[in-house]
């Protein structure tokens, strides 16, 4: 792996340092996760007890060793701005930093059309800092890796772009955008959701799947980005335009996901990439982290999830209160209740004789005494009434919340559950 310290990265061995700018899409909506975010940016959301979505993508890119690292946002900012404000603080002596940076309307008055877009309104950064490399990442994907071992191979490839592709089985492909490459790792078409998804060069039951993470020579982005926006036939994003067209141009490599090493992943959760896209998506998620050997080890010291948490006592159990296959967060109390096989955020309340099985609850909810809620997600400051039933008549929650296709139960941020009818 090449060293990186401050954002550069050694281009090849004995030749001269290369600068490498970060960029994190983070503007989207999050439609398929309604209600959660309805008040949020979807890498806003929070995830898995401490963190927020947001958090994994700058980890691993803070612990690859990229120090400027600049946050698209767009749309319901507030929330995933004031969290990288108080969190994600760089040493400014070192040149190091991550800065959110939110629609300007600098080429007129339009906001971002699309990723790709986004970058080419906000180029005033990269001409700030004139780097060599732009690595652009997504912002709401759960997974480790170590981005300087694909800048390296970007770099001692030669090639304008490289994508991270993890290899998925060709039937389940269909959903993703698709990478068809040749034994030399070089793109020769890249298809979004294809109904025959390509095979990989030594496998013929895997695809790549693009994950949404690039690597580009800035000069090469820059004339793709310049090309695109006066193409008026083109929807501005990064995926579905800028790759394909650099595709076109022979100019883009794959990077097999499968080839990075991070420090620490255990023989389980090596290789663990997850798009929370959608509600289910985000349930089953949650779902790797509850084991007792998870598919997703959030307990990985050597790569560390980094965030910042409220200055709250341990976690309480009290009057025979149990947890069993759980997660549980700071300043939470079970008192007198049980919680099987879920994931609790800080300053949770559960209260004696209640029953939380299989559940989602975001930091500050309040389980009265005697509820049940089964299978479900509660976002932030939810209260469920004493004796209030979630997640057990299913057709009564779909008169009441919102259900998942998968049939998860979501309360949005600061709702009240309804009492038995």
């Amino acid at each position: 792996m090449a060293p990186m310290t401050a954002g550069r990265v050694l281009s090849a061995p004995g030749r001269p340092q290369a600068s490498v700018l970060g960029i994190v899409l983070a503007g989207g909506e999050g439609k398929r996760l309604w209600p959660l975010t309805a008040d949020r940016a979807k890498p806003a959301v929070p995830f898995g007890g401490n963190y927020r979505l947001i958090d994994f993508v700058l980890s691993n890119l803070v612990n690859g060793g990229l120090h400027r690292i600049c946050v698209l946002t767009q749309y319901k900012s507030h929330s995933l701005d004031r969290h990288i404000s108080t969190t994600w603080r760089l040493s400014s002596v070192l040149g190091q930093y991550i800065t959110t940076v939110p629609a300007q309307q600098r080429l007129g008055r339009r906001w971002y059309t699309g990723s790709a877009d986004a970058i080419f309104q906000s180029l005033n950064l990269v001409y700030d800092e004139q780097p060599d490399y732009i690595a652009v990442f997504g912002a709401d994907h759960v997974y480790r890796m170590d981005p300087a071992q694909m800048i390296a191979q970007h770099i001692t490839s030669g090639a304008g772009v490289t994508v991270a592709g993890i290899r998925v089985p060709r039937v389940e492909a269909k959903a993703f955008g698709c990478i068809n490459s040749d034994a030399d790792g070089r793109i020769v078409d890249f298809l979004e959701k294809p109904s025959d998804p390509p095979a990989v060069p030594d496998d013929p039951d895997v695809t790549f799947a693009s994950m949404g993470n690039y690597v580009f020579t800035t000069e090469v982005l820059l004339d793709g980005l310049r090309a695109d926006a006066e193409d008026g036939d083109s929807d501005h994003d990064m995926g579905g335009d800028i790759i394909p067209r650099l595709v076109r141009q022979g100019e883009a490599a794959v990077y097999d996901f499968a080839d990075n090493v991070v420090p620490g992943a255990t023989e389980r959760d090596a290789g663990y990439w997850r798009d929370v896209g959608t509600v289910d998506a985000y349930y089953d998620a949650h779902t790797d982290l509850v084991s007792i050997h998870p598919i997703f080890n959030l307990y990985n010291d050597r790569w560390p999830i980094r965030t910042s948490t409220p200055p709250l006592p341990p976690a309480k159990f009290v009057e025979g209160g149990i947890a069993q296959d759980s997660i549980v967060g700071a300043g939470t109390i079970i008192s007198g209740a049980i919680v099987r096989r879920s994931v609790i955020g800080p300053n949770v309340r559960i209260d004696a004789g209640a029953e939380v099985s299989d559940s989602v609850v975001l930091p500050g909810t309040r389980v009265g005494h005697g509820a049940v809620v089964r299978g479900a997600i509660l976002d932030k400051n939810v209260v469920v009434p004493p004796g209030a039933l979630v997640g057990v008549d299913l057709a009564l929650d779909r008169a009441r919340y919102t259900v998942s296709p998968g049939g998860i139960v979501v309360l949005g941020k600061g709702a009240i559950a309804l009492s038995r009818p």
